[in-house]
C-alpha cells in the first residue's frame, strides 16, 4: 500500500481491553526509541540511505529506471517479493509492481505477454549471485493492476495479488502465479476460484497446501482457499472466509486482549467471483470477523502471521497469529504506540524465528524486528525518504535478506551477522 494512502494517527490511550500489552513491550514506550535489540542501536548511514546495526551492509540491487536484461526498464512501485533456490548457489526474486493504468514507469511488455493491455502492474525476475551480484533481471508478469504483495509456495511459484477490483479491457481482482523458474513473461492466468477482491497478500501452509489469503480493505475478511488438487491452484478449488466461533461477526478493530486464543471456524463464500465487490459482505453477513485492512502475511514454526494495518483501538496496527493445528487464533502483538510499531504492511519469519516487519506509516518508517518472546526492536531506517519498506524476504540460506524501498524503487540485499 503507498503511503499517499496513510493517515497520521494521533497516540490514543490504552485504557480498554483491546489495547492490552504484553508485559514484555512496556520497556519500549519512548517514542522512536525502542532500546537496543539483538543486532544492536542503529548506524548512521554516511550515504544517507538506510541506517543499519553494526556490521551489516546494504547493495542496491536493482531500481526503477535501470535498463533491464530483456531490454526494458525496471518499473516502479516496488511491493511485496519472495526469494526462491536457484541454480549454481543464485537466489532467485520475484517482484511485485503496485501500479495501476495511470501509472508512470509500469511494466513494459508486448500486448501478446499482457493479461490486460490497459495494466501497468505485474512482476519482475532478478537473479542474484552469492556474492550479490545482479546477474539478471527481467519482466515476468505483465496486464495486471496493482500488484501489491502475495507470497510464495513451497513448489517455487510466486502468488501475485492484485490489490484492485477494477474493470478495464477485462476483470481485475484476482491471484495470478509465476514460476520462480519462469525466463520471461509468462501466459498471465488469473486464478478466478481463489476470489476476485482486493488481495493482498498469500501464505501457504504446507502441511495442507491450504492459501491463507488477507484483503486491503477497512472491513476485510482473514481467507482460507482449498484447492481441489494439492500444490495445483489452476485446478479450482473452495473459498472460505474465518469465523470466531464465541464472536460470530466480530469487529477485530478493538475489545481483544493480547494473548487471549479463540476458537475458529471457517464459513464458504458461494460466489467467489461477483460482479460487484460483495465477498467480504457475503462471508460477513454469514459471520465471518472483519479486519481493519489486513495486509503482510507469512507461515512460519506452524503459524501464520498477519498484519492488520490499521488495527487497535489508535489505528497503528495490529499482528495476529493464526494455528491452523489447533484451529486458534490470537492478537499477537497491539502497541498502540507509534513509537513502537507504526502500520505494520510486509511481514516474515526470519530463520532464527524473529518476525521482520515493514512499516508503512506517518514520518520516518523502519523494519521493526520482533523477537520470540514478543520484545520489539528497530532493524533499519529509511533515511533516504518517508517511503515506505516493502517485500521483506531472505535468501533461501538464511543469510541475506531482501527488501524493497518502495519509492523510488529499489531493491535491497542486506548482509551481516545474522
Amino acid at each position: 500500500m503507498t503511503l499517499s494512502r496513510r493517515k497520521f494517527f494521533t497516540l490514543a490511550g490504552t485504557g480498554t481491553a483491546g489495547a492490552m500489552l504484553l508485559s514484555s513491550l512496556e520497556a519500549f514506550y519512548a517514542k522512536r526509541t525502542l532500546a537496543a535489540g539483538p543486532y544492536g542501536s542503529l548506524i548512521s548511514d554516511p550515504r544517507g540511505v538506510l541506517d543499519l546495526p553494526a556490521g551489516f551492509s546494504y547493495v542496491r540491487l536493482s531500481e526503477t529506471g535501470q535498463t533491464m536484461t530483456d531490454g526494458f526498464r525496471v518499473p516502479g512501485g516496488h511491493d511485496g517479493m519472495a526469494a526462491f533456490a536457484g541454480a549454481n548457489g543464485n537466489t532467485i526474486l520475484i517482484r511485485n509492481h503496485e501500479l495501476s493504468p495511470t501509472s508512470s514507469n509500469g511494466v513494459s511488455a508486448p500486448n501478446s505477454k499482457k493479461y490486460d493491455t490497459q495494466g501497468r502492474g505485474g512482476t519482475t525476475t532478478l537473479v542474484v549471485s552469492p556474492n550479490l551480484t545482479l546477474i539478471s533481471h527481467y519482466g515476468s508478469l505483465a496486464g495486471t493492476y496493482r500488484n501489491c504483495a502475495g507470497g510464495p509456495t513451497p513448489w517455487g511459484s510466486w502468488l501475485s495479488c492484485e490489490e484492485s477490483f477494477e474493470t478495464g479491457n477485462k476483470k481485475h481482482g484476482y491471484v495470478f502465479e509465476v514460476p520462480s523458474s519462469a525466463t520471461g513473461f509468462v501466459t498471465p492466468v488469473p486464478l478466478v476460484a481463489m476470489g476476485r477482491f482486493n488481495h493482498e497478500a498469500a501464505a501457504v501452509d504446507p502441511n495442507t497446501g491450504y492459501v491463507y489469503m488477507t484483503e486491503d480493505r477497512s472491513d476485510s475478511l482473514f481467507y482460507r482457499f482449498v484447492p481441489n488438487t494439492p500444490n495445483n491452484l489452476s485446478a479450482g478449488g473452495s473459498l472460505y472466509a474465518l469465523r470466531i466461533t464465541s464472536r460470530p461477526q466480530a469487529n477485530t478493530t478493538t475489545g481483544f486482549t493480547v494473548g487471549q486464543a479463540f476458537t475458529v471456524n471457517w464459513v464458504l463464500i458461494t460466489n467467489p467471483d461477483p460482479s460487484a465487490d460483495t465477498v467480504r459482505v457475503a462471508g460477513f453477513n454469514l459471520g465471518a470477523a472483519r479486519f481493519a485492512r489486513g495486509e503482510g502475511i507469512f507461515y512460519g514454526n506452524g503459524d501464520i502471521y498477519f498484519c492488520c494495518t490499521s488495527g487497535g483501538s489508535s489505528g497503528l496496527g495490529q499482528i495476529w497469529r493464526y494455528t491452523p493445528a489447533t484451529e486458534t487464533l490470537q492478537l499477537y502483538i497491539q502497541p498502540n504506540n507509534a513509537g513502537i510499531l507504526e502500520s505494520p504492511d510486509n511481514i516474515v519469519v526470519a530463520p532464527n524465528g524473529d518476525l521482520f516487519i515493514c512499516e508503512d506509516g506517518a514520518g520516518t518508517d523502519f523494519i521493526v524486528g520482533i523477537t520470540s518472546n514478543g520484545a520489539l526492536y528497530k532493524f533499519a531506517r529509511n533515511v533516504l525518504n518517508t517511503n515506505e519498506f516493502a517485500g521483506v524476504c531472505f535468501s533461501p540460506n538464511g543469510q541475506i535478506m531482501f527488501v524493497n524501498m518502495q519509492t523510488p524503487g529499489i531493491t535491497f540485499a542486506i548482509s551481516g551477522p545474522w
